[in-house]
């Protein structure tokens, strides 16, 4: 049996929690609801445990301190929302270029612009994945319980460290802010990933030679080896590089990620496996999912949630095989269909319907609402 404790807390807690227990002694942010209270807490928490909590100027500046505390020998961390994960962008494709890893919390909420700073959604779906410029690839955690919050943190922070990249936690409000218990496991108990750090003569060492799994060593700044860091194109020694090294490098750095999918990827089911009628949820809104198809069996039907965990590199396969024999698809969000274009691309097969259930303005669905929209869409 796990030895640890229960606890009831926040989802943002646990992210605390989970982040400290995993070895994050910096973190660099910016206050922004309904993410502050990562940063309030941390400014209490870190320095009992020999950490540092910067609150810097903006949030591209608190991501920016994140990278350099990260080539600097530490595991960080930063948390966010909307506006502000909108600002970081640049700085996330100067963490995937330079390789730190590191993890970014955000906790969603409604758009565009600064939009409904204590309401709930899901519209950063596709930025989390594509708002930084350029080709790359990075994973992106999507929890739906403060637990899951809890148990994402800390895999965030070991895929960040086995494949040297920012990993997004792509939380909301409702996650962000709800009370339940939370189990914490004694440290004994959990496998933490600690990044590989060079072992050959200085002279010897290649700063970006990938090894086998196609992730470099990484030195600590002032440890004696060459570091040039640089966002331009490079080449294996972090000088500037030409198109063919350009080229290579671009192309490892996705391919490091998503040849390795099975390492990270996670859907899981709930309810009848077999079920025709099946929903498609990511994040809070799989909670919802769940009830409704706890309702349907009390009335005799047969329901399935599909609930995507690893929302990027999006996990074809594993949805593929969850939705096998499923005859109508329903795919609920808080945006106007951004995971249900990705079910449509997958699931090609015009025999089976694929339906939107969309809410938004920070409108959160009932249980009750899937049930009433499968009849009323009948």
């Amino acid at each position: 049996m796990k030895k640890g404790r229960i606890k009831v807390m926040l989802g943002n807690e646990a992210c605390v929690e989970a982040a400290l227990l995993a070895g994050c002694r910096f973190y660099g942010g910016y206050p922004i609801t309904p993410a502050t209270e990562i940063l309030e807490i941390m400014s209490r928490r870190l320095p009992l445990v020999d950490g540092l909590c910067l609150q810097m100027e903006d949030e591209i500046a608190a991501l920016v301190a994140v990278v350099g505390a990260s080539w600097g020998g530490t595991k960080a961390m930063t948390a966010t929302s909307g506006p502000g994960f909108c600002l970081m962008q640049e700085a996330i494709g100067l963490a995937v270029a330079v390789e730190a890893p590191c993890v970014i919390v955000n906790v969603q909420r409604g758009g565009p612009a600064s939009g409904q700073s204590t309401s709930a959604a899901q519209g950063d779906f596709y930025q989390a994945r594509y708002g930084s410029n350029g080709d790359y690839s990075l994973i992106v955690l999507c929890p739906s319980t403060a637990q899951e919050m809890f148990d994402h943190t800390i895999k965030a922070f070991n895929l960040s460290e086995r494949f040297r990249i920012p990993v997004i936690i792509l939380s909301d409000e409702v996650v962000g802010h709800i009370r339940e218990k939370v189990f914490i496991p004694d440290a004994d108990q959990l496998t933490f990933v600690e990044r590989k750090v060079p072992t050959v003569p200085m002279e010897e060492f290649v700063i970006f030679k990938p090894e086998e799994n196609g992730v470099p060593l990484m030195p600590t700044f002032n440890t004696g080896y060459k570091s040039p860091v640089i966002s331009q194109a490079k080449s294996l020694n972090g000088n500037r590089g030409n198109a063919k090294e350009a080229v290579e490098n671009i192309r490892r750095i996705v391919s490091k990620i998503e040849d390795h999918m099975d390492e990270f990827a996670e859907v899981q089911i709930y309810g009848d496996e077999k079920a025709e009628t099946a929903f498609v949820t990511f994040g809070s809104v799989c909670r919802a999912a769940r009830s409704a198809v706890d309702m349907g069996k009390e009335k005799g039907f047969a329901f399935r949630s599909v609930e995507v965990k690893t929302v990027w590199p999006f996990p074809d396969n594993l949805v593929r095989r969850a939705l096998a024999g499923a005859k109508r698809i329903v795919v609920a969000e808080m945006n106007l269909g951004m995971m249900q274009r990705e079910i449509e691309r997958v699931i090609r097969q015009p025999e089976i319907k694929i339906e939107l259930f969309s809410k938004i303005g920070g409108l959160y669905p009932q249980p009750q609402e899937f049930l009433r929209f499968l009849e009323e869409k009948r």
